[in-house]
């Protein structure tokens, strides 16, 4: 009996070990991002200038079959909560300092209405950062635009507002939206950053 009650002791012991490394895996996993405080340190850190924002939180997975560009009613778009987040996020970044050079925004309806509600300065919408998630843009010329664009950056910081496959494809990096990744064009160098 005592036998018995070593080895069950021994295999608990053993499963809340693999519980626990799961716990520190997945808490690894959560966010690689830098805190909210950091931003513009981040930015002179890395030489960065661009700071890609993935919209704001609109619930879902891609968008609908009936897609079209020009109808957000046809769109996945951002709720109550997406629009608080975009409108939080936007005072972050005024109270961090920063001052965009130029601000852009995917033609998707839930990045111009990010775009919008951070109420951060002027912007324009750019072909370059459109979702070519289920092929409602061309990946490789949005690329291609995206591309030329970030061989061309002028002086400052530029803010784009895009996709999590856009972000992804040009830094490696996936984010969680309304996340920011501080990105220099020419190093390829880049740090997630929280700002809510």
């Amino acid at each position: 009996m005592l036998k018995n009650l070593s080895i069950t002791l021994t295999v608990l012991n053993f499963l809340n070990f693999l519980n626990f490394l799961t716990f520190l895996t997945v808490l690894a996993s959560i966010s690689k991002a830098e805190p909210n405080s950091s931003l513009m340190s981040t930015i002179s850190q890395i030489d960065a200038d661009v700071v890609f924002m993935r919209h704001a939180l609109a619930p879902g997975f891609g968008d609908p079959v009936s897609f079209e560009l020009e109808d957000c009613n046809t769109q996945r778009n951002l709720d109550a909560s997406g629009r608080n987040q975009a409108q939080l996020i936007g005072r972050e970044l005024l109270n961090s300092g920063i001052h965009f050079s130029e601000i852009l925004s995917s033609e998707w309806c839930r990045c111009k209405e990010t775009a919008s509600l951070l109420n951060i300065g002027k912007w324009r919408v750019f072909s370059g950062l459109n979702s070519f998630f289920q092929d409602y843009a061309d990946k490789e010329e949005t690329l291609n635009n995206l591309n030329s664009k970030l061989t061309q950056m002028e002086d400052g910081v530029t803010l784009m507002i895009s996709h999590q496959i856009v972000i992804r494809a040009i830094t490696g990096s996936t984010t969680q939206s309304g996340e920011l990744v501080v990105f220099n064009s020419k190093t390829m160098a880049f740090k997630n950053i929280l700002l809510n």
